[in-house]
């Protein structure tokens, strides 16, 4: 019993590192954000041929610069995708974790019944919380995943359709709070699975 919790709480030490990882993205992603909010709000501003007082009397800089602008905001969300498959990343192998660990316990082991993978050995976490915490980050991470790609197509349509541009201000937040990923209930899983070492 003792080496097969030890074995979880070696995915758990990798699951933090995926995690830590997914930290990363999520400061790249609200950086991209930003730089393709704000060139979205400035293509309004430019699409007005009285903003360029008298650069008017340069031949076609109002169509270079939404281009030069364009091209930019391209780039930016080329690069968001990208990001998102970074995170995607970091969720199949928060999927490939958890499933391993229900392998952990159908592999030979003498832990199989329902009643021996709720007991706990001492204060260390009992198999069936061990496997409840893979699951849950897994599924935490996921849902996660699947707002911010919802967000970043909700940016790409505000750039198509730029009357849409009051909606931007709202986007931000949802990528910024991480709502389905809560700090406190992460920490929580972290302490019981390793509540030995903190003691």
């Amino acid at each position: 019993m003792e080496g097969i919790i030890k074995k979880y709480q070696q995915k758990f030490r990798k699951a933090k590192e995926e995690m830590g990882r997914w930290d990363e993205l999520q400061s790249r992603l609200l950086s991209q954000f930003s730089s393709a909010s704000a060139i979205i709000q400035r293509l309004q501003v430019l699409q007005n041929s009285k903003n360029y007082g008298a650069l008017t009397c340069v031949q076609g800089i109002e169509d270079s610069v939404l281009a030069k602008q364009m091209e930019s905001l391209q780039v930016i969300l080329l690069g968001m995708n990208k990001t998102l498959e970074d995170f995607c990343g970091v969720c199949t192998t928060l999927e490939k974790m958890a499933r391993d660990g229900a392998q952990l316990i159908k592999g030979g082991s003498s832990i199989s019944s329902a009643k021996q993978q709720q007991q706990g050995v001492g204060i260390k976490p009992s198999v069936a919380v061990c496997l409840d915490g893979l699951r849950l980050l897994s599924e935490m991470h996921r849902s996660e995943y699947h707002l911010k790609v919802s967000v970043v197509a909700a940016l790409g349509k505000v750039a198509l359709n730029l009357c849409d541009i009051d909606d931007l201000g709202a986007l931000p937040q949802l990528l910024v709070d991480q709502p389905n990923i809560p700090r406190e209930e992460v920490q929580g899983i972290y302490d019981v699975i390793f509540a030995e070492e903190i003691c």
